[in-house]
């Protein structure tokens, strides 16, 4: 009997009982859908938040205040402290960030291993104004030139403030995309006054767009001069936090342990102290992230290959329903010659098409699915769980058809034929 006749009559079968076929392949694609798309959610996470996290560069150290007791210290992902960060002992008064404390870490002598500093402060939720269109801008940042290479945000159009306007205090102002789009709709913002808190401003630039992360719009921000916004808007006290930029990504923590060191000083940190400071290391935090991303979602993946097993337990069943309904077609056909394999091949044949169905099917939905943005993050397809989706299911008829083709073939023609 030739391979093209034992997939016929395998066809031949499955042709037969439509219904139950396609309810048979209906797990296999649920299962194989539900693996690719919640790998791909979780790929699509993973991006998202190392996107995130990229828009402050590898090499980039943001240092904050940390007021609060016992491991005040420590910051997420490693970055609380350099290597060996102090966890115990009595706390020291604490004291805020300064301009003199960023600009202590630009002498080159003590940190050979930083780039650049940029000071920062904030004013949340500044209402600006322009010909009678009104925004709240999330962010409104004070700070150096500096900041826009440290923090990666080039300019789309127009230019950046330079020293020179941080040093005459000017009032000037690059804005994000969602900033230009709500006060001057489709005109060019650059060189056009707007009003912020009842104080006036230039845009000079529009920054170029760096989407959403999460429900953060990363877009919603406006940057001017240090000394402009602490004059008008914040006044001269404390900064919000500090921006190192490293020499390189490779000079990270190097960086780091420099920084600590000069801000202990500066801060009278002991060895044995707390720090009233965190430091915060956007490549160890990259590499933590990801790692946990990755944990997650490979649990995810192992949740949704439950269903391909229940799906392979629902070959197993309706095999086992069609070897027996069929026991006598089996007998005859070994009465008349049909040979062992070729029984055991159909029926191992029935059990791969319909897995291999349910699973190009379920690749089909999967890829039909990840077209859609889920809770503000885009699905993104990662080809090795198609390939081994489409390979588990393949498997999985093989497996779970082994039993019942091995049950038909085993038949004695004598006794198939007696089956009523």
């Amino acid at each position: 009997m030739s391979r093209l006749e034992i997939l016929r009559f395998a066809l031949r079968g499955l042709a037969a009982n439509k219904l139950r076929s396609f309810l048979t392949t209906l797990g296999i694609l649920i299962g194989v859908a539900a693996v690719i798309l919640l790998v791909a959610f979780g790929e699509g996470a993973s991006q998202s938040i190392q996107q995130s996290i990229q828009r402050l560069g590898a090499n980039t150290l943001t240092i904050s205040a940390s007021f609060a007791g016992g491991g005040g210290g420590g910051g997420f992902g490693g970055g609380g402290r350099a290597a060996g960060g102090r966890n115990e002992g009595p706390r020291t008064q604490a004291r805020p960030l300064t301009l003199e404390d960023a600009r202590a870490l630009t002498d080159r002598e003590q940190v050979p291993s930083v780039r650049s500093v940029s000071p920062v402060v904030t004013a949340n939720a500044a209402t600006a104004v322009h010909e009678g269109a009104s925004h709240t801008i999330a962010q409104l940042v004070g700070t150096y030139p500096s900041y826009f290479e440290a923090t990666n945000r080039p300019v789309e159009s127009g230019t950046y403030f330079v020293n020179d306007d941080v040093l005459a205090a000017r009032k000037v102002m690059v804005i994000g995309r969602t900033v230009a789009e709500e006060l001057f709709g489709t005109a060019d913002p650059v060189g056009r006054p707007v009003s912020v808190s009842g104080v006036p401003f230039t845009v000079i630039g529009v920054l170029r767009e760096s989407g959403s992360a999460g429900m953060q719009d990363a877009d919603d921000v406006a940057v001017v001069p240090l000394p402009a916004v602490q004059q008008s808007l914040t006044g001269f006290g404390a900064l919000g936090s500090i921006i190192v930029q490293a020499t390189g990504a490779d000079t990270t923590d190097s960086a780091q342990a420099e920084v600590t060191a000069v801000l202990d000083q500066r801060h009278g940190i002991t060895p044995a102290g707390v720090a009233d400071y965190r430091i915060l290391n956007q490549a160890t935090l990259q590499e933590t992230v990801s790692s946990t991303v990755g944990i997650f979602t490979a649990l995810l993946g192992a949740v949704a290959a439950i269903s391909l097993l229940v799906g392979g337990i629902g070959i197993t069943n309706i095999m086992l329903v069609t070897v027996t309904e069929r026991t006598r077609e089996i007998g005859i056909r070994k009465a008349i010659g049909a040979p062992r394999s070729a029984i055991l091949g159909q029926f191992l044949l029935e059990a791969t098409v319909l897995s291999l169905v349910g699973g190009l099917s379920g690749v089909a939905i999967a890829f039909a699915g990840t077209r859609f943005t889920i809770a503000g993050i885009s699905p993104v397809l990662v080809p090795s769980s198609i390939a081994l989706a489409l390979g588990v299911s393949v498997g999985i008829g093989l497996f779970f058809g082994g039993y019942p083709a091995n049950r038909a073939a085993r038949l004695r023609p004598i006794e198939a034929l007696r089956h009523e």
